[in-house]
């Protein structure tokens, strides 16, 4: 099939089969998969005009619903959170739009932007997995032990059967919300952070997501477990949810704010509801099967993939 926007030729097939197992793993950190999209439209389609970033948003717009259900249906959802991340994150995707345009057109130095991203995120989720990151986090290892010890219990009643019913204690309570500090409680621990902090970090996330085409969960996702110390089973609702309203604006930003003659920033609609749809069932599923996924196997997944990818847009810059 022949995408006209994107300029490219590809199988119907291809984008939702993709789309349904990156997004799969990826949302259990609470991350769509448009992150690692990206380079495999940039690398193995070769679609690198600006649309690509616009055509990824797409993606989060079809594909994320269904993990936000997921997360709402079971109470993970941490509301505060959620509205503090969006705030931050809608202006910085405005920014973000005019950095992809007029200074990052050409996909050789986009992919440079496209690696240090990535770079970034993977090594802080494999720092993650140290020694030294994990010193002080007993509340959020609490907080995993209960998530193991109650899937096991649920695996072990059902006899493999999967459950989606949690313990009324297993959901999100706000505790207390104010300019300096939100605190909510969450299976039995409670756990807070600096509203304007968390705000700054939205919004930076926002310019980089906004040019990068992402929306920023992948990056505001292992940034709140890493600095916040936030569990990542009550962040990733918020970092689907936040990265769900940003690609809306970032759509109609990329659509319609007019450019120089000759670009196309448009997204490819099609190309886009085609990785959405697998999107939409890898990142349910995921959402789904989160809870009997140690949080350690999500990182360690993640983060060497990640870094794999940064490595090579990065050399790819030195290196014609």
């Amino acid at each position: 099939m022949y995408f006209e926007t994107a300029g490219i030729e590809v199988s119907p097939w291809i984008p939702p089969l993709v789309a349904l197992v990156v997004s799969f793993f990826t949302s259990m950190g609470g991350v769509s998969g448009a992150f690692l999209l990206l380079p495999f439209q940039m690398s193995f389609l070769n679609f690198t005009s600006p649309s690509v970033s616009s055509t990824n948003f797409v993606f989060n717009i079809v594909a994320i619903p269904s993990g936000v259900y997921r997360f709402l249906k079971e109470g993970r959802m941490a509301w505060p959170l959620t509205w503090v991340v969006i705030a931050g994150t809608l202006p910085g995707v405005f920014i973000g739009y005019y950095l992809r345009v007029l200074y990052l057109p050409d996909p050789r130095s986009f992919k440079l932007f496209v690696g240090c991203v990535l770079l970034y995120i993977g090594v802080r989720l494999l720092y993650e997995l140290t020694g030294k990151a994990k010193a002080g986090k007993t509340m959020t290892k609490a907080v995993e032990d209960k998530f193991k010890e109650r899937a096991d219990q649920i695996k072990g009643q059902q006899k493999s059967r999967v459950a989606s019913g949690l313990p009324p204690e297993a959901v999100v309570k706000t505790i207390s919300v104010s300019l300096k500090k939100v605190e909510y409680e969450f299976w039995g621990e409670r756990f807070s952070f600096n509203t304007i902090a968390m705000f700054l970090l939205a919004f930076f996330v926002g310019i980089i997501g906004g040019t990068y085409g992402i929306g920023g969960g992948a990056i505001i996702a292992p940034f709140c477990v890493a600095v916040f110390h936030l569990p990542v089973y009550t962040v990733a609702g918020a970092a689907l949810l936040g990265t769900f309203i940003t690609s809306v604006l970032g759509v109609i930003f990329y659509s319609v704010i007019p450019v120089k003659s000759g670009m196309v920033t448009s997204p490819d609609w099609l190309l886009g509801f085609l990785f959405g749809a697998g999107g939409f069932v890898g990142i349910y599923l995921g959402a789904r099967f989160q809870k009997f996924v140690p949080q350690r196997l999500i990182k360690l997944m993640l983060g060497a993939i990640i870094v794999l990818l940064a490595a090579k847009y990065i050399v790819q810059f030195f290196v014609r």
